[in-house]
């Protein structure tokens, strides 16, 4: 006011009134003369008062009234010029305040006349605004009429004065409130005394209020009444009012003044008691009314909405929310129920727009709409009054599309036809789609052909509205096309926004709150640690509210956001729409997931991922998360659902990409859009930023990503990250350049995505693993029935999380490893090569990392790192397998020296590699270990050894690379190369670690378990690897069990000495035995199936066949190695107590070995046999009995100082056997092997080659052509051990075990051979040669025989058997022995013809001749040093040798060789010479009776024999067998006749009708051909008849009953003589002129040479020796033979003349009858 104070004012404004009152006195002189006086006497006042006074201003104001009047009074002469002067003049009064309150209600009255009269209206407005902004005089009445007056100005018929008398009404309005305010301000210091408030009952009960306060209270009241069209109660004299303007001044004052209101409970109350009422009883029909609905129907007519009353209402409604919620809580949620109703489909398209103008302003205010959050939604009984607006956006959104607006028809129409086709159908050019149709590419929404364009409405964040602002339209307005939609997805964006920044603030202050709090707590004092303890809890408190108001917050909204958020995005044509709409949802994503609401985190995320994808796209992820979470009413309006994207909604979209859908069975390409790629890059971003918040969804981000990359081509390369790549399969992807140049950036992206996961927390990180193994479970899945390309992504990414991440590997390598173990496994490959890969590249860089501590010191984490590695080898896919062991070799070549405790599961690795698993990957585990032997012995820890043992065996056992298997054995020699250079420190080594196991075994309670356990340790590993070496001498390849069975017993050899004294036991039962009877068993279960061919091109040698001959090679390797352990480590095995036993299993292995059908074994068996045999049992030294034998032993065997190739100390084992045996000797002498155990040891071989011998040569009872024979070899070797045998047994060798021997060497000589074999064992024919094994027979009995003659006379009783078992070879001469049933050719026949390979082999019978000779030879032998001994006599072995000498003797020359009967008659010959004087001279003893008979039958088969001599038998020949038959009658003559008397008579009168018949020989009465050669032995005759007469009329008959018997033998001989002439005369008489045959002609002649010699004989004998008889019988021959004259054959007449000359002696007188019958 300074102004108007100044001095210079002052005078002014005196001078201005003055001249005003002149002015006015001029104009009123001539009409109004007492204007014009009071004009003139105001002028004297003005001066009065001037100079009087001082404070001339003070003084003014105090007369004023009277000042004023003339003014007054001029205005009241309505003339125009005048009341504008007057009104000036006051207005200048005015506004120098020296108006009293007196003055200024005169002035408003003159005002009001003016106003009635409807004059200078404009004037009148200015004048009263001057009058109250100026100064506060006016009150109570005046102000009202002041007030009255404006309105009432408002409402005349001129447009100017209305629309000032409004702004003036508003500004007056205004002015009331002000004062009201610096009322409050002066009075807030002054403290008032509480006025009792009454219920406020009355609402005019103003009483407490101060005076401006009550002016605002009574003008504020009476605005309600007004709108309300009730009557004012201050404002009196309103003749008309509008609600329009009532409403818009209530919304002012409410809008400027919101602290009267809350301050003032008057006012408060009015508020709730008029202010709200009066809004709801306004809104009425807007609430009932539907557009479109039949009025006709309601009973009563329905008013319809009016535009301006509606948009004034709802600027009120903002004003009240936005100032006074606290105070109108339940108000406020009936005014947000109605917001939300306006929005309805049915409503007036204007009526939707300002109501979404309205929620707009309400979206901006954040803390706002946290509080209805708290007052309505988080109450139980209220209406969730928060949820239903986002909910009724959405719905108002989605009610857009669905019902097409009617304004711009043309656009629709367009948009419509542009898709009319439908779906979509990829054209030529995707780059191209959906550009044209006579659309312009405006920023828009288009979704299911409605398309509604984007305007720019609003700066973000402030809502600033079009309609709500139209204070001056009565109709309603059009809305442009799109307006409504604008401002709802504005409305959606701010609101995210909005909620999004108060939240995440707040929960920062919680978070930093937290951190100082927790720092502070660690400070020392005591009074300040409580009071933060109390501090922090109340902050707890707080927080709890806090977080409880943020999660309804999000609960509430997210459903109704994400389905408007959804659908928009869906809609949306324009990048920069579509970046927020993504940019709203990432956020609430974030949002959700730092406060852990994890359905709403998963639904946005989906959201976000569902956009990235192609429409339709089938992701299982997606849709079933959606399914379970989003099923709200939300979702669907009017029975349609809106999640289901329409591919129209893609019409504008521009395709950038065509790729191959992830799926199993890949339907055609999908394509992918710039808004799809937009949507991923959104995706990359959240996870990229927000990684620690997705928790579980990381699933679904990572699912979508998945086939995004798969869709785009990227593959993974090295390291796990994803690089464009072809796609392999199906059409190629066709990308756009924008999108080529995009990939190598999203490529980046995601691998930084990975990156980052270094700085995610643990949970986080698992959350993100988990979500990469579930995705990896899927894309298995998928993979499985097929082998197209799989999806990588999954494990490419876990290989990357895993290497960012090594630092904490721990907490993550089991879940990850775990599931790469699971890939690994997958049939398909790509997948399963790609799962190794990253598990390996793991391993390799966890092994490599710089841990802290460094692995080395952290056993447990080495081996968590390794143990995958173990892990995969229970996969069987060979790919894998290889990884694994690349992986392997790897890392032997990198840490190879550092492994330590890793060892076992590195070996464990190479050893499980199985034989089915191709060469390839043994090959490569073999290189490891081969690695391994040669370089890494020396570094792994002792205890390791043992399974380098195990692996480099299993490596010999697999069947695939038969090098492979034959290395593995080398390597093993290595090893026990390694472990003999090595011994000291292994052993040390072992035994330490030992002793710790022991004891921790021992705490712990249990026993220590490890194989060959009583042994010390290194023992035990030696007896590993001879254990080792064991089962692959019973591998089924025949070169493997060879070279380790040379291995075996080299090791044994070489090394053995190594070994503690006892643990030679466990190598001789454990290994040795164990092995030889796998082998046996092996053997005689093998296949006798021929091989064709060894595989390849090989040809195999007949002997190695078939499997049984390959195993026959084994068994002979394996008892040939053993037997010599046996041999040359006797010294070693005798003294362990159980040698014989040992031995007797050795033997029985010997025996099943012999007896094995095989020959090569059985040689080989008998061999081992004679090998084991040979061992000299120690030397008894009868000088020293004290020292113990085994000391004498010679052990050279001993290791002296053997120097390994390494070392350059000798390597002398400390307690070598040269000192153990010392030891012995020193404390306590071992048990000495006494000749009684030695004993038994031969006794028990004798068996065992008893057994062999009679098993083997035992005949089968069947044959076959598989039938086995055994070999010559195999049975002389046999039988040429019983010589050596015999040496050690002879002292308890008794007459059964003889027999037993007799009956083996019977069979073996019967045992046949095969015609095959035939030609190299037998001699020809005619070559009279023993076979070896006959000679073996024949060494085996001289033996014997010569230890019977030096050996007691007890023995002597053996002699007998001996002849037995002799002659029964000799049998074998003419009669072969059979073979059980097996026939057998005779060698003459049997085929050589080699052709018929595969005819049954035919079995030849030796050529027994030239044995059964030499044995004869050796009885003959035998007998003639043998014949007086007692027991020869007694058990008539003469007898026996006649006997047997008789078949040969009989067959003559039937027998098989010539020489047979030949030699049998000089051995005859021989012995009877020596036999007869023994049997006469026992004559008496009667024990050679029944030989006599044996022995006339003998020379009856012989000289009068049945067989036929050869056809080609020579004449020379022919006499020499004769000299032959006359030898053996000449030996009866000389040996037998002369003795008669000591020999049985029927034994003579045998003889005597022996020589009769070979006198005459022609028993018969017919001749057949074959005696007539006989009939030609004529010396025989003659001697046979010479020895006949000479005994038969020799004079030394001493009984008649010889005389008799040679009298009985002429008669006969004589009679038959007689019958054969007669006989011959009869026959040449018939037979004419034919002559007779030869035979006949030859029997005659013979008679008569008989009849000849027989009258010669009886001359030559004393005449007394004939019977008379006799001579009868002659002489009565004589007319016979006279008659035969008559024949025609020369040969008869001289043999005829022959027979008659000496008849001539009988030519004599006869003598006197007397003397005849006397003689």
């Amino acid at each position: 006011m300074s102004s108007t104070n100044s001095p210079e004012a002052v005078k002014k404004l005196l001078e201005n009134m003055q001249s005003d009152l002149r002015a006015l006195s001029l104009e009123c002189k001539k009409k109004f003369p007492p204007v014009k006086e009071a004009a003139e006497s105001g002028i004297i006042k003005v001066k009065t008062i001037a100079a009087r006074n001082t404070e001339i201003l003070a003084a003014l104001k105090e007369n004023s009234s009277e000042v004023v009047q003339p003014f007054l009074m001029g205005c009241g002469t309505k003339e125009p010029k005048i009341t504008q002067l007057c009104l000036a003049a006051v207005q200048r009064l005015m506004s120098h305040e020296v108006v009293s309150e007196t003055a200024a209600g005169n002035i408003i009255n003159m005002l009001w006349q003016l106003m009635e009269n409807s004059l200078e209206e404009l004037k009148l407005l200015q004048t009263v605004l001057v009058l109250l902004t100026t100064n506060t005089v006016v009150h109570d009445e005046a102000l009202s009429k002041a007030i009255v007056l404006c309105f009432r100005l408002h409402f005349t018929k001129d447009n100017i004065t209305n629309n000032t008398a409004a702004a003036t009404v508003r500004q007056v309005v205004t002015v009331v409130f002000e004062r009201m305010v610096a009322e409050d301000e002066r009075h807030r210091d002054i403290i008032e005394q509480p006025a009792l408030v009454q219920a406020n009952s009355n609402r005019r009960s103003v009483s407490t209020l101060k005076p401006c306060a009550k002016d605002a209270y009574m003008l504020f009241q009476d605005l309600c009444q007004l709108v309300n069209a009730d009557a004012p109660y201050w404002l009196v004299g309103m003749t008309e009012m509008t609600r329009t303007f009532g409403l818009e001044l209530l919304e002012s004052v409410l809008n400027d003044f919101p602290q009267v209101f809350l301050q003032h409970q008057e006012f408060s109350f009015l508020l709730k008691e008029r202010v709200c009422p009066l809004v709801i009883k306004l809104f009425s029909p807007n609430i009932k009314f539907r557009q479109g609905s039949n009025t006709s129907s309601s009973p009563a007519p329905v008013e319809k909405p009016y535009f301006p009353i509606c948009m004034r209402l709802l600027r009120v409604v903002s004003v009240l929310i936005k100032q006074f919620y606290s105070l109108l809580v339940t108000e406020c949620e009936i005014f947000l129920s109605l917001l939300v109703k306006f929005l309805d489909a049915d409503k007036p398209q204007w009526l939707r727009a300002v109501a979404v103008e309205s929620i707009h302003r309400l979206c901006v205010q954040p803390q706002l709409l946290r509080s209805f959050c708290q007052s309505y939604d988080m109450k139980q009984h209220s209406t969730k009054v928060f949820r239903d607006i986002v909910n009724a956006l959405g719905s108002f959104i989605q009610s857009l599309f669905l019902v097409p607006p009617t304004g711009n028809p043309a656009t629709a129409n367009q948009a419509g036809n542009n898709n009319a086709g439908g779906t979509v159908s990829a054209p030529a050019n995707p780059g191209m789609l959906g550009i044209g149709g006579g659309v312009t590419l405006l920023p828009a929404f288009e979704y299911r052909g409605t398309w509604i364009p984007i305007l720019t409405i609003t700066v973000q964040g402030s809502a600033k509205a079009t309609y709500l602002e139209m204070l001056d339209k009565v109709e309603p307005p059009t809305i442009p096309e799109g307006y409504a939609m604008s401002v709802a997805f504005h409305c959606l964006l701010d609101l995210v926004r909005g909620i999004t920044s108060m939240i995440e603030g707040e929960l920062g202050e919680v978070e930093t709150e937290c951190q100082t709090t927790s720092e502070a707590a660690s400070s020392p004092t005591q009074s300040s640690e409580q009071q933060e303890l109390q501090s922090t809890s109340d902050q707890m408190d707080k927080e709890i509210v806090n977080r409880a108001v943020w999660e309804e917050m999000v609960n509430a909204c997210w459903c109704g956001l994400l389905a408007a958020l959804s659908l928009l995005l869906d809609a949306s044509t324009d990048e920069a729409a579509t970046e927020n709409i993504l940019k709203a949802e990432l956020t609430m994503a974030a949002l959700c997931g730092r406060l852990g609401l994890v359905t709403s985190r998963d639904a946005f995320i989906t959201a976000i991922c569902k956009g990235s994808l192609p429409p339709h796209y089938a992701l299982t992820v997606l849709n079933t998360t959606t399914a379970a979470t989003l099923s709200n009413k939300s979702y669907s309006i009017q029975g349609q659902n809106v999640m289901m994207i329409s591919p129209s909604s893609e019409s504008h979209q521009q395709v950038v990409a065509v790729g191959q859908p992830l799926a199993v069975q890949p339907q055609g390409t999908v394509m992918l859009t710039s808004k799809n790629i937009q949507c991923m890059r959104t995706l990359l971003n959240l996870a990229h930023c927000h990684g620690a918040v997705l928790g579980t969804s990381w699933q679904l981000v990572l699912a979508t990503l998945q086939h995004l990359v798969w869709i785009l081509g990227l593959k993974p390369s090295s390291g796990g990250a994803l690089k464009p790549g072809r796609a392999v399969e199906g059409p190629s992807t066709v990308l756009t350049t924008a999108v080529m140049t995009d990939l190598p950036v999203i490529s980046n992206i995601l691998s930084r995505l990975f990156e980052s996961s270094q700085y995610l927390d643990d949970v986080s990180l698992h959350h993100l693993i988990n979500a990469l193994c579930s995705l990896s479970l899927e894309a298995m899945d998928m993979a499985y029935g097929n082998n197209k390309e799989p999806s990588l992504f999954a494990v490419a990414k876990l290989l990357e999380t895993g290497l960012v991440n090594m630092h904490r590997i721990e907490i993550l390598w089991r879940p990850l490893t775990g599931h790469l173990l699971e890939v690994c496994q997958h049939p398909n490959s790509r997948m399963r090569e790609w799962g190794a890969e990253a598990l390996t590249s793991l391993i390799k860089a966890g092994l490599t990392f710089g841990h802290d501590p460094p692995l080395s010191q952290s056993q447990r984490l080495q081996l968590l790192l390794l143990n995958p590695l173990k892990e995969m080898s229970s996969i069987n896919h060979p790919d894998i397998r290889l990884k694994q062991l690349e992986c392997v070799l790897q890392i032997l070549q990198s840490q190879g020296d550092s492994l330590g405790p890793g060892w076992p599961l590195v070996l464990g690795v190479m050893g499980a590699i199985r034989n089915d698993q191709g060469e390839s990957l043994i090959r490569t585990a073999f290189q490891c270990l081969q690695l391994v032997v040669t370089d890494f012995l020396p570094t792994m820890p002792c205890t390791c050894l043992q399974i380098v043992v195990d692996v480099a065996g299993s490596f010999g056992l697999h069947n695939q690379e038969l090098n492979i298997s034959l290395t593995s054995i080398g390597l093993l020699w290595n090893i026990s190369d390694y472990f003999f250079q090595r011994g000291e420190t292994i052993e040390k080594e072992l035994n330490k670690e030992e002793a710790a196991q022991q004891k921790q075994a021992e705490e712990k309670g249990v026993v220590l378990n490890r194989p060959f356990h009583p042994a010390p340790p290194f023992d035990c590993l030696w007896l590993c690897l001879y254990a080792k070496l064991g089962e692959l001498c019973v591998d089924p390849r025949p070169a493997v069990r060879k070279s380790a069975g040379q291995t075996l017993f080299s090791t044994i050899g070489a090394h053995g000495t190594l070994l503690q004294h006892s643990t030679w036991h466990t190598v001789i039962w454990k290994v040795l035995f164990h092995l030889l009877d796998r082998v046996r068993e092996s053997s005689t279960t093998a296949d006798k199936e021929k091989i064709e061919s060894g595989g390849g091109n090989i040809l195999i040698h007949h002997s190695r066949d078939t499997a049984e001959k390959q195993w026959a090679e084994t068994w002979v390797l394996t008892l040939a190695g053993v037997a010599r352990i046996f041999n040359t480590r006797r010294y070693l095995l005798q003294p362990l107590g159980d040698f014989s036993r040992a031995w007797d299993v050795l033997l029985d292995h010997i025996q099943s070995a012999a007896l094995s059908k095989n020959n090569e074994v059985s040689l080989a068996a008998l061999k081992s046999f004679q090998e084991i045999l040979q061992i000299v049992s120690p030397v008894r030294d009868s000088d020293k009995p004290e020292t113990p034998p085994a000391v004498n032993v010679p052990v050279p065997v001993l290791i002296g100082s053997i120097s390994g190739p390494g070392l350059s100390r000798p390597f002398v084992r400390t307690d070598s056997i040269g000192e153990r045996l010392g030891r012995y000797s020193s404390s306590e002498p071992p048990i000495v092997t006494d000749e009684l155990e030695d004993l038994n040891l031969w006794w028990a071989a004798w068996n065992t080659w008893y057994r062999i011998g009679s098993e083997s040569t035992k005949p089968p009872i069947t044959f076959d052509k598989l039938t086995f024979i055994p070999s010559q070899p195999f049975l002389t070797a046999l039988i040429q051990i019983f010589p050596a045998l015999y040496q050690h047994i002879k002292t308890g060798f008794s007459m059964d075990d003889l027999q037993k021997l007799g009956v083996i060497l019977h069979s073996a000589v019967s045992v046949p051979i095969s015609s095959d074999a035939s030609p190299f064992i037998l001699p020809s024919y005619t070559e009279a040669v023993l076979t070896s094994l006959q000679e073996a027979v024949l060494t085996a009995l001289d033996v014997l025989q010569k230890a019977i003659c030096v050996g007691p006379e007890n023995m002597q009783i053996m002699y007998p058997a001996i002849f037995d078992q002799l002659l029964a070879f000799v049998e074998f001469s003419c009669k072969p022995p059979q073979y059980g049933q097996l026939e057998t050719k005779h060698i003459a026949n049997a085929k050589y013809n080699q052709i018929q390979l595969f005819a049954p082999a035919e079995w030849v019978a030796l050529n027994y001749v030239p044995f059964a000779e030499r044995s004869l030879e050796v009885v003959v032998d035998l007998y003639q040093k043998t014949a007086c001994h007692k027991a020869v006599v007694n058990e008539k072995v003469l007898q026996n040798i006649i006997k047997t000498l008789r078949v040969p003797l009989s067959l003559k020359y039937s027998c098989p060789s010539e020489s047979t009967w030949k030699l049998a008659v000089s051995s005859l010959l021989k012995v009877l010479s020596i036999g007869l004087p023994v049997a006469r001279q026992h004559a008496s003893s009667g024990k050679f009776d029944s030989m006599w008979p044996e022995l006339a039958n003998t020379f009856e088969d012989f000289l009068f024999t049945k067989s036929i001599p050869p056809d080609n038998l020579s004449i020379q020949e022919f006499q020499r067998n004769e000299n032959i038959d006359v030898e053996v009658v000449q030996l009866i003559s000389t040996e037998i006749l002369p003795y008669a008397n000591f020999i049985p008579k029927e034994f003579v009168g045998q003889i005597m009708t022996m020589l009769n018949k070979g006198s005459i020989h022609s028993q018969s009465s017919s001749f057949t051909e074959a005696e007539i050669d006989i009939r030609l032995r004529e010396e025989f005759s003659k001697m046979c008849f010479e020895t006949l007469l000479q005994f038969s009329f020799s004079n030394k008959v001493t009984t008649p009953q010889e005389g008799y018997i040679s009298r009985m033998a002429l008669s006969v001989l004589l009679k038959r003589s007689q019958d054969v002439l007669h006989r011959y005369i009869e026959d040449e008489r018939l037979s004419g002129k034919c002559p007779l045959p030869r035979q006949q002609v030859t029997e005659i002649i013979f008679v008569l040479k008989a009849v000849s010699t027989l009258i010669d004989s009886l001359k030559k004998t004393q005449p007394e020796n004939v019977d008379g008889n006799t001579w009868a019988q002659v002489i009565a021959l004589y007319p016979t033979l006279v008659e035969c004259i008559t024949c025609s054959s020369s040969e008869v007449c001289s043999a005829l003349k022959e027979a008659l000359v000496p008849f001539k002696d009988f030519m004599q007188p006869p003598a006197s009858k007397v003397q005849n019958g006397e003689s």
